[in-house]
């Protein structure tokens, strides 16, 4: 008898976490190695949320809290999603996570029972498919082609959509793509979910202030308000407030999926961080300032990737509408060999070889669920982007 649950066993670890460790190996073994895996913004947080957090802990406000926030915070998320997606929201609808990941996670555990489906767009967040399994559910991929712009068609959700399905999860713009969905193609996927009252959705809107090309971004149940009761809206002030170690993640949603959530989350991790719950409170009440230039620079960062790899004979690679990923194809390097006389049968021997060749960490596309491509994170300076894609140019130049 194994002493590991069965359930384990039907998850794997996260494939970007498992890149930026080997790559921060190599480093250590003095290794020259430029890592392009993690999604986490190279800025640093923005000063007044830096001195909001020191004035809580000189003012003492370094307790235990609610399980899932404090009251300040849940009020000015509530504040958030009222100026900026039009949503209403009282502060017992709202749930404070350990991050983003919690939140989903504590949804997905209060609410799957064995056999229950949950449609996932493919290419996907790692992490979609495995929570759902530990959850007991089981992931349905949709695929999102390249052809399509990594976008899923109402046609595709209605066909995935059977009397088992308990969530569609939703994220625009996409981890891992960028790929963004225009208020009309968002509104046709809710006219789907319309006809389906047993099918929740859980919109991941992480990205939602890292958008480029005039890209308008929207939310579920702020197109179709029909869908209000049954939608999970889930954001975070990792990625646009440059606080992914401060562990503060939120969702908003019915009162009854809130408390089940609160409860899970009691009887886990209890409260997050109080500090960061403070400094939580100043990014979204304090200045927004910051935003624009942030995302000046990661719009130039993007067309350079773009640019550089678009170049590269057998490699495809889309412009992105949000987030700071690129999701290039490798379809015309399959079956090449390098000049070590490794055979690149996959994105995954792509990714390895190009990393012990080159030092160049990317994460293989199999690991979100569609092939052959590879992630590149572009939240990294313009001097490391331009010698990735030196090297990554040398490297296929060299295939034959």
């Amino acid at each position: 008898m194994s002493f590991l649950s069965d359930t384990l066993s039907r998850v794997k670890p996260s494939p970007t976490i498992a890149v930026t460790t080997m790559a921060n190996e190599l480093k250590a073994a003095g290794r020259d190695v430029i890592g392009l895996g993690a999604g986490e913004p190279d800025f640093d947080t923005p000063q007044n949320i830096k001195d909001a957090a020191v004035a809580a802990i000189a003012a003492g406000k370094t307790k235990y809290t609610a399980p899932d926030g404090i009251i300040e915070l849940k009020q000015a998320i509530c504040a958030k999603f009222a100026r900026e997606n039009g949503l209403t929201y009282e502060p017992k609808q709202i749930s404070v996570g350990t991050g983003g990941k919690q939140n989903l996670y504590n949804a997905l555990t209060a609410t799957l029972n064995p056999g229950d489906e949950v449609i996932i767009p493919a290419p996907y967040w790692v992490s979609y498919p495995d929570m759902v399994l530990l959850a007991g559910g089981e992931p349905v991929a949709i695929e999102a082609t390249l052809e399509n712009k990594f976008k899923i068609t109402a046609e595709q959700l209605e066909a995935a959509i059977t009397p088992k399905t308990k969530w569609f999860i939703f994220n625009s713009p996409s981890n891992p793509t960028g790929a963004g969905y225009s208020h009309d193609e968002l509104k046709a996927l809710t006219d789907v979910l319309m006809k389906h009252p047993h099918v929740w959705i859980m919109s991941d809107d992480m990205y939602e202030h890292l958008a480029y090309d005039g890209f308008e971004f929207c939310t579920p149940a702020q197109v179709e308000p029909g869908l209000y009761d049954r939608t999970l809206t889930c954001n975070g002030v990792s990625k646009a407030y440059a606080m992914t170690g401060w562990r503060i993640g939120y969702a908003a949603g019915p009162e009854k999926l809130i408390a089940a959530m609160r409860k899970v989350q009691s009887q886990s991790t209890s409260n997050p961080c109080t500090i960061s719950q403070w400094a939580a409170v100043e990014a979204l009440n304090g200045t927004q300032d910051f935003l624009a230039p942030n995302n000046e620079t990661f719009k130039r960062r993007r067309d350079l990737v773009v640019e550089a790899l678009s170049a590269i004979e057998g490699i495809t690679c889309p412009v992105p509408e949000g987030a700071f990923y690129v999701y290039p194809s490798i379809k015309g390097l399959i079956g090449k060999t390098t000049d070590k006389g490794v055979k690149i049968e996959n994105d995954e021997d792509f990714a390895k070889a190009l990393l012990e060749d080159t030092g160049v960490a990317v994460v293989f596309g199999a690991a979100f669920g569609l092939s052959p491509n590879f992630r590149v994170s572009y939240a990294t300076s313009d001097e490391n982007l331009k010698e990735a894609c030196a090297r990554i140019t040398k490297f296929c130049a060299g295939l034959s």
